[in-house]
Protein backbone atom coordinates (compact mmCIF):
# COMPACT_ATOMS: atom_id res chain seq x y z
CA UNK A 1 0.00 0.00 0.00
CA UNK A 2 1.77 3.33 -0.92
CA UNK A 3 1.22 6.50 1.59
CA UNK A 4 1.37 8.33 -1.34
CA UNK A 5 -2.66 7.39 -1.73
CA UNK A 6 -4.51 10.87 -1.89
CA UNK A 7 -7.01 11.64 1.43
CA UNK A 8 -9.94 11.16 -0.65
CA UNK A 9 -8.62 7.62 -2.48
CA UNK A 10 -8.27 6.39 1.38
CA UNK A 11 -11.45 7.68 2.38
CA UNK A 12 -13.03 5.66 -0.73
CA UNK A 13 -11.58 2.61 0.42
CA UNK A 14 -12.48 2.96 4.03
CA UNK A 15 -16.11 3.36 2.90
CA UNK A 16 -16.20 0.48 0.58
CA UNK A 17 -14.99 -2.23 3.15
CA UNK A 18 -18.29 -3.38 5.04
CA UNK A 19 -18.03 -3.33 8.76
CA UNK A 20 -21.40 -3.92 10.27
CA UNK A 21 -21.47 -4.40 13.85
CA UNK A 22 -25.07 -5.93 15.13
CA UNK A 23 -26.44 -7.86 18.39
CA UNK A 24 -28.15 -10.07 15.21
CA UNK A 25 -25.73 -12.96 14.16
CA UNK A 26 -27.66 -12.37 10.71
CA UNK A 27 -26.70 -8.81 10.31
CA UNK A 28 -23.14 -8.75 11.75
CA UNK A 29 -19.70 -8.51 9.88
CA UNK A 30 -16.12 -8.91 10.87
CA UNK A 31 -13.77 -5.84 10.49
CA UNK A 32 -10.76 -7.94 9.57
CA UNK A 33 -10.38 -5.90 6.06
CA UNK A 34 -10.26 -2.36 7.60
CA UNK A 35 -7.91 -3.56 10.00
CA UNK A 36 -5.81 -4.84 7.49
CA UNK A 37 -6.57 -1.51 5.58
CA UNK A 38 -5.13 0.80 8.38
CA UNK A 39 -2.56 -1.54 9.09
CA UNK A 40 -1.18 -1.83 5.54
CA UNK A 41 -1.03 2.83 5.37
CA UNK A 42 0.66 3.08 8.91
CA UNK A 43 3.32 0.12 8.64
CA UNK A 44 4.22 2.72 5.17
CA UNK A 45 3.66 5.59 7.45
CA UNK A 46 6.38 4.35 10.05
CA UNK A 47 4.05 2.64 13.20
CA UNK A 48 4.86 -0.30 14.66
CA UNK A 49 1.63 -1.96 13.89
CA UNK A 50 -0.69 -4.33 16.49
CA UNK A 51 -3.56 -6.48 15.62
CA UNK A 52 -5.09 -7.76 18.34
CA UNK A 53 -7.70 -10.13 18.08
CA UNK A 54 -11.12 -10.05 20.57
CA UNK A 55 -11.42 -12.72 22.86
CA UNK A 56 -14.73 -14.17 22.51
CA UNK A 57 -15.66 -12.25 19.54
CA UNK A 58 -14.44 -14.18 16.25
CA UNK A 59 -13.57 -11.54 13.22
CA UNK A 60 -13.33 -9.18 15.74
CA UNK A 61 -9.90 -7.16 16.13
CA UNK A 62 -8.37 -4.03 17.34
CA UNK A 63 -5.45 -2.02 16.08
CA UNK A 64 -2.49 -0.53 18.14
CA UNK A 65 -0.04 1.84 15.92
CA UNK A 66 2.62 3.83 17.13
CA UNK A 67 5.19 6.10 15.79
CA UNK A 68 7.95 7.39 18.04
CA UNK A 69 8.61 6.16 21.52
CA UNK A 70 8.23 7.40 25.76
CA UNK A 71 5.66 7.61 28.43
CA UNK A 72 3.25 10.37 27.46
CA UNK A 73 1.74 11.40 24.09
CA UNK A 74 -1.24 11.58 21.64
CA UNK A 75 -3.89 8.43 21.12
CA UNK A 76 -6.20 9.21 18.20
CA UNK A 77 -8.63 6.95 18.80
CA UNK A 78 -11.92 5.49 16.39
CA UNK A 79 -14.03 2.37 15.71
CA UNK A 80 -14.26 0.62 12.74
CA UNK A 81 -17.83 -0.47 12.30
CA UNK A 82 -20.97 0.71 11.61
CA UNK A 83 -24.28 0.14 11.87
CA UNK A 84 -26.98 -1.94 10.15
CA UNK A 85 -28.40 -0.24 7.05
CA UNK A 86 -31.65 -0.25 4.98
CA UNK A 87 -30.89 -0.34 1.42
CA UNK A 88 -34.23 0.81 0.08
CA UNK A 89 -34.02 3.93 1.98
CA UNK A 90 -30.45 5.13 0.37
CA UNK A 91 -30.28 7.26 -2.87
CA UNK A 92 -27.03 5.54 -3.53
CA UNK A 93 -24.45 2.58 -2.78
CA UNK A 94 -24.03 3.16 1.43
CA UNK A 95 -20.24 1.32 0.25
CA UNK A 96 -19.55 3.83 -2.40
CA UNK A 97 -18.09 7.42 -1.61
CA UNK A 98 -20.30 9.87 -3.02
CA UNK A 99 -19.36 13.60 -3.63
CA UNK A 100 -22.10 15.72 -4.13
CA UNK A 101 -23.70 19.65 -2.96
CA UNK A 102 -20.53 19.67 -1.11
CA UNK A 103 -21.06 16.77 0.35
CA UNK A 104 -19.31 13.51 1.38
CA UNK A 105 -22.00 10.31 1.16
CA UNK A 106 -22.12 7.11 2.24
CA UNK A 107 -22.03 4.20 5.54
CA UNK A 108 -20.46 5.40 8.18
CA UNK A 109 -18.56 9.18 6.69
CA UNK A 110 -19.74 10.76 9.78
CA UNK A 111 -19.65 8.16 12.18
CA UNK A 112 -17.04 7.78 12.37
CA UNK A 113 -14.87 6.23 9.55
CA UNK A 114 -13.68 10.34 8.24
CA UNK A 115 -11.64 10.26 11.35
CA UNK A 116 -8.83 7.57 10.06
CA UNK A 117 -8.19 9.05 6.74
CA UNK A 118 -7.95 12.63 8.19
CA UNK A 119 -5.42 11.38 10.63
CA UNK A 120 -3.37 9.95 8.43
CA UNK A 121 -3.29 12.65 5.65
CA UNK A 122 -2.00 14.90 9.01
CA UNK A 123 0.85 12.14 9.94
CA UNK A 124 2.15 12.08 6.57
CA UNK A 125 3.83 15.34 6.98
CA UNK A 126 5.08 14.61 10.33
CA UNK A 127 8.82 13.95 10.88
CA UNK A 128 8.97 11.09 12.99
CA UNK A 129 12.46 12.45 14.29
CA UNK A 130 10.61 15.63 15.67
CA UNK A 131 8.64 13.49 17.72
CA UNK A 132 9.85 13.80 22.03
CA UNK A 133 6.01 11.71 22.45
CA UNK A 134 4.69 8.82 20.87
CA UNK A 135 1.81 9.07 18.51
CA UNK A 136 -0.72 6.26 18.20
CA UNK A 137 -3.52 5.18 15.73
CA UNK A 138 -6.01 3.28 17.67
CA UNK A 139 -9.00 1.48 15.89
CA UNK A 140 -11.52 -0.67 17.75
CA UNK A 141 -14.07 -3.40 17.19
CA UNK A 142 -17.73 -3.50 17.53
CA UNK A 143 -18.51 -0.21 19.26
CA UNK A 144 -22.01 0.70 17.71
CA UNK A 145 -23.38 -2.87 19.51
CA UNK A 146 -21.40 -3.81 22.49
CA UNK A 147 -17.69 -2.02 23.17
CA UNK A 148 -16.67 -5.08 23.01
CA UNK A 149 -13.38 -4.43 21.03
CA UNK A 150 -12.57 -1.10 23.71
CA UNK A 151 -13.53 -3.19 26.74
CA UNK A 152 -11.30 -5.78 26.02
CA UNK A 153 -8.46 -3.25 25.48
CA UNK A 154 -9.14 -1.44 28.70
CA UNK A 155 -8.83 -5.07 30.48
CA UNK A 156 -6.25 -6.13 29.18
CA UNK A 157 -3.68 -4.14 31.48
CA UNK A 158 -2.25 -2.27 27.94
CA UNK A 159 -0.52 1.37 28.43
CA UNK A 160 -1.25 4.02 25.69
CA UNK A 161 -0.75 7.14 25.98
CA UNK A 162 -1.20 10.35 28.07
CA UNK A 163 -3.75 11.94 26.09
CA UNK A 164 -6.58 10.96 23.55
CA UNK A 165 -8.62 12.28 21.10
CA UNK A 166 -11.86 10.25 19.78
CA UNK A 167 -12.98 11.37 16.34
CA UNK A 168 -16.75 10.55 17.45
CA UNK A 169 -19.31 12.95 15.08
CA UNK A 170 -19.35 16.24 17.68
CA UNK A 171 -19.73 18.97 14.41
CA UNK A 172 -15.71 20.19 15.43
CA UNK A 173 -16.74 20.87 19.19
CA UNK A 174 -14.69 19.08 21.50
CA UNK A 175 -16.77 17.20 24.28
CA UNK A 176 -15.80 16.46 27.84
CA UNK A 177 -18.74 15.06 29.59
CA UNK A 178 -21.34 12.46 28.78
CA UNK A 179 -24.07 10.43 30.41
CA UNK A 180 -24.37 6.56 31.62
CA UNK A 181 -26.41 4.21 29.95
CA UNK A 182 -28.05 1.44 30.61
CA UNK A 183 -30.54 -0.47 28.99
CA UNK A 184 -32.50 -3.28 30.74
CA UNK A 185 -35.04 -6.04 30.95
CA UNK A 186 -37.31 -6.60 33.40
CA UNK A 187 -40.26 -9.98 33.63
CA UNK A 188 -42.83 -10.01 35.90
CA UNK A 189 -44.10 -14.00 36.20
CA UNK A 190 -46.89 -14.78 37.33
CA UNK A 191 -50.05 -17.56 36.90
CA UNK A 192 -52.28 -17.72 34.36
CA UNK A 193 -56.08 -19.00 34.32
CA UNK A 194 -59.89 -18.38 32.66
CA UNK A 195 -59.93 -13.93 33.43
CA UNK A 196 -63.46 -14.85 34.99
CA UNK A 197 -62.43 -15.50 38.64
CA UNK A 198 -58.70 -13.87 39.16
CA UNK A 199 -58.35 -15.58 42.18
CA UNK A 200 -57.56 -18.34 39.50
CA UNK A 201 -53.96 -16.72 38.74
CA UNK A 202 -51.76 -14.10 39.17
CA UNK A 203 -51.48 -11.59 36.93
CA UNK A 204 -48.24 -10.04 35.75
CA UNK A 205 -49.89 -7.11 34.52
CA UNK A 206 -50.94 -6.05 37.81
CA UNK A 207 -47.44 -6.44 38.81
CA UNK A 208 -45.86 -4.68 36.06
CA UNK A 209 -48.18 -1.73 36.57
CA UNK A 210 -46.66 -1.38 40.53
CA UNK A 211 -43.29 -1.83 38.89
CA UNK A 212 -44.10 1.09 36.35
CA UNK A 213 -45.40 3.21 38.68
CA UNK A 214 -42.28 2.50 41.74
CA UNK A 215 -39.80 3.32 38.68
CA UNK A 216 -41.78 6.77 37.79
CA UNK A 217 -41.67 7.73 41.27
CA UNK A 218 -38.02 6.99 42.08
CA UNK A 219 -37.69 8.48 38.27
CA UNK A 220 -38.81 12.06 40.05
CA UNK A 221 -36.52 10.93 42.79
CA UNK A 222 -33.27 10.84 40.71
CA UNK A 223 -34.48 14.22 38.93
CA UNK A 224 -34.23 16.37 42.04
CA UNK A 225 -31.36 14.81 43.72
CA UNK A 226 -28.99 15.04 40.52
CA UNK A 227 -28.52 17.63 38.18
CA UNK A 228 -26.28 18.95 35.60
CA UNK A 229 -26.73 22.08 33.85
CA UNK A 230 -23.67 21.59 31.39
CA UNK A 231 -26.29 18.89 29.60
CA UNK A 232 -29.20 19.79 27.27
CA UNK A 233 -31.41 17.54 29.45
CA UNK A 234 -29.62 18.71 32.99
CA UNK A 235 -31.30 15.46 34.81
CA UNK A 236 -31.84 11.10 34.50
CA UNK A 237 -34.01 10.10 32.17
CA UNK A 238 -36.04 6.64 32.19
CA UNK A 239 -37.71 5.72 29.25
CA UNK A 240 -40.03 2.89 28.84
CA UNK A 241 -38.97 1.52 25.56
CA UNK A 242 -41.12 -1.61 25.10
CA UNK A 243 -43.61 -4.06 26.86
CA UNK A 244 -44.99 -7.13 25.74
CA UNK A 245 -47.53 -9.12 27.53
CA UNK A 246 -50.20 -11.63 27.43
CA UNK A 247 -51.53 -13.76 24.92
CA UNK A 248 -55.81 -13.25 25.06
CA UNK A 249 -58.12 -10.47 26.59
CA UNK A 250 -59.64 -13.62 28.70
CA UNK A 251 -56.69 -14.86 29.85
CA UNK A 252 -54.92 -13.94 33.41
CA UNK A 253 -51.35 -11.98 31.73
CA UNK A 254 -48.39 -15.18 33.06
CA UNK A 255 -45.75 -12.80 32.19
CA UNK A 256 -44.96 -9.24 30.99
CA UNK A 257 -41.66 -8.02 29.94
CA UNK A 258 -40.66 -4.12 30.10
CA UNK A 259 -37.51 -3.13 28.58
CA UNK A 260 -36.06 0.80 29.61
CA UNK A 261 -33.21 2.77 28.62
CA UNK A 262 -31.72 4.81 31.96
CA UNK A 263 -29.15 7.20 31.19
CA UNK A 264 -27.12 9.19 34.44
CA UNK A 265 -24.96 11.87 35.01
CA UNK A 266 -21.79 11.24 35.37
CA UNK A 267 -22.11 11.45 39.66
CA UNK A 268 -23.34 7.86 39.21
CA UNK A 269 -22.02 4.31 38.17
CA UNK A 270 -23.60 1.37 36.11
CA UNK A 271 -23.20 -0.56 39.40
CA UNK A 272 -25.32 1.80 41.60
CA UNK A 273 -27.82 2.45 39.30
CA UNK A 274 -28.54 -0.88 38.33
CA UNK A 275 -28.34 -2.09 42.11
CA UNK A 276 -30.93 0.70 42.73
CA UNK A 277 -33.35 -0.23 39.88
CA UNK A 278 -33.24 -3.63 40.78
CA UNK A 279 -33.90 -2.77 44.29
CA UNK A 280 -36.93 -0.29 43.31
CA UNK A 281 -38.34 -2.97 40.80
CA UNK A 282 -38.49 -5.94 43.22
CA UNK A 283 -40.08 -3.67 46.05
CA UNK A 284 -42.92 -2.96 43.85
CA UNK A 285 -43.70 -6.37 44.20
CA UNK A 286 -42.87 -6.89 48.24
CA UNK A 287 -45.47 -9.43 49.73
CA UNK A 288 -47.03 -10.28 46.43
CA UNK A 289 -46.39 -14.16 44.64
CA UNK A 290 -45.25 -12.92 41.28
CA UNK A 291 -41.51 -13.06 40.49
CA UNK A 292 -39.19 -10.75 38.91
CA UNK A 293 -36.30 -11.42 36.55
CA UNK A 294 -33.82 -8.78 35.48
CA UNK A 295 -31.55 -9.07 32.10
CA UNK A 296 -28.97 -6.49 30.63
CA UNK A 297 -30.19 -5.75 27.28
CA UNK A 298 -26.81 -3.55 27.13
CA UNK A 299 -24.36 -3.86 29.65
CA UNK A 300 -23.69 -0.45 28.99
CA UNK A 301 -21.51 2.65 29.37
CA UNK A 302 -20.03 4.27 32.35
CA UNK A 303 -20.72 8.08 32.00
CA UNK A 304 -17.66 10.19 30.83
CA UNK A 305 -16.32 13.35 32.62
CA UNK A 306 -12.69 14.91 31.85
CA UNK A 307 -11.45 17.64 33.77
CA UNK A 308 -12.04 20.62 32.73
CA UNK A 309 -8.52 22.18 33.09
CA UNK A 310 -6.86 19.20 31.78
CA UNK A 311 -3.99 19.98 29.02
CA UNK A 312 -5.73 18.44 26.05
CA UNK A 313 -9.22 20.00 26.41
CA UNK A 314 -7.93 23.44 26.84
CA UNK A 315 -5.76 22.94 23.40
CA UNK A 316 -9.23 21.17 21.83
CA UNK A 317 -11.42 24.51 22.88
CA UNK A 318 -8.35 26.95 21.36
CA UNK A 319 -7.92 24.88 18.27
CA UNK A 320 -11.86 24.63 17.32
CA UNK A 321 -12.42 28.08 18.74
CA UNK A 322 -15.93 26.42 20.76
CA UNK A 323 -15.37 25.75 24.57
CA UNK A 324 -16.04 22.52 25.98
CA UNK A 325 -19.53 20.90 26.03
CA UNK A 326 -21.62 17.38 26.84
CA UNK A 327 -23.12 15.11 25.08
CA UNK A 328 -25.98 12.65 25.38
CA UNK A 329 -24.57 9.88 23.68
CA UNK A 330 -22.32 7.30 24.77
CA UNK A 331 -18.44 6.47 23.76
CA UNK A 332 -15.25 4.73 24.39
CA UNK A 333 -13.98 7.52 25.87
CA UNK A 334 -14.79 6.19 29.85
CA UNK A 335 -12.45 2.97 29.12
CA UNK A 336 -9.64 4.85 28.05
CA UNK A 337 -9.91 7.61 30.64
CA UNK A 338 -10.22 3.85 32.77
CA UNK A 339 -6.62 3.25 31.05
CA UNK A 340 -4.95 6.79 32.46
CA UNK A 341 -5.92 8.92 29.58
CA UNK A 342 -7.23 12.29 29.51
CA UNK A 343 -9.88 12.33 26.78
CA UNK A 344 -11.84 14.25 24.79
CA UNK A 345 -14.02 13.60 21.77
CA UNK A 346 -14.18 16.03 18.67
CA UNK A 347 -14.89 14.52 15.30
CA UNK A 348 -15.71 16.71 12.08
CA UNK A 349 -18.90 14.43 11.55
CA UNK A 350 -22.61 15.80 12.72
CA UNK A 351 -24.83 13.10 15.35
CA UNK A 352 -27.83 13.78 13.37
CA UNK A 353 -26.41 12.41 10.57
CA UNK A 354 -25.39 8.72 12.24
CA UNK A 355 -27.35 5.58 11.78
CA UNK A 356 -29.53 7.27 9.39
CA UNK A 357 -29.99 6.57 5.38
CA UNK A 358 -28.24 8.72 2.97
CA UNK A 359 -25.40 9.66 5.70
CA UNK A 360 -22.96 12.52 4.90
CA UNK A 361 -20.01 14.71 6.16
CA UNK A 362 -19.92 18.70 4.88
CA UNK A 363 -16.93 18.37 2.92
CA UNK A 364 -15.83 21.89 4.88
CA UNK A 365 -14.92 20.55 7.63
CA UNK A 366 -12.43 18.20 6.89
CA UNK A 367 -9.73 20.91 6.29
CA UNK A 368 -10.82 22.61 9.89
CA UNK A 369 -10.25 18.63 11.47
CA UNK A 370 -7.17 18.29 9.79
CA UNK A 371 -6.01 21.47 11.65
CA UNK A 372 -7.45 20.07 15.24
CA UNK A 373 -5.27 17.27 14.99
CA UNK A 374 -1.90 18.97 13.63
CA UNK A 375 -2.31 21.03 16.76
CA UNK A 376 -2.85 18.44 19.10
CA UNK A 377 -0.08 16.67 17.59
CA UNK A 378 2.12 19.43 17.52
CA UNK A 379 1.59 20.32 21.00
CA UNK A 380 1.46 16.90 22.61
CA UNK A 381 3.87 15.01 20.73
CA UNK A 382 6.66 17.15 18.79
CA UNK A 383 6.91 20.37 21.41
CA UNK A 384 9.29 19.30 24.29
CA UNK A 385 8.20 19.06 27.77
Amino acid sequence: MSLNLPFRENFARLIALPSVSSPDPALDQSNKSTIDFLSNILEDLGFAVEQIPVCDHAGKYNLVAQLGEGNGGLVLSGHTDTVPYDPDKWTQDPFCLTEKDNRYYGLGVSDMKCFFPIAMEVIKDIDPAQLHQPLYILATADEESNMSGVRALAGSGKTLGRYALIGEPTGLKPIYMHKGIIMESITVTGLSGHSSNPGLGRNALDGMHQVMHMLMEWRKDLQKKFTNEHFEVPYPTLNFGSIRGGDNPNRICAKCELQIDLRFLPETSIEEIRSQLHQKAKGALMGSDLTIEFRPVFDGVPPLQTSANSEILKIAEKLSGHPASTVAFGTEAPYLSQMGMETVILGPGNIDQAHRPDEYLEINRIKPMMRIVCGLIQHLCVKEK
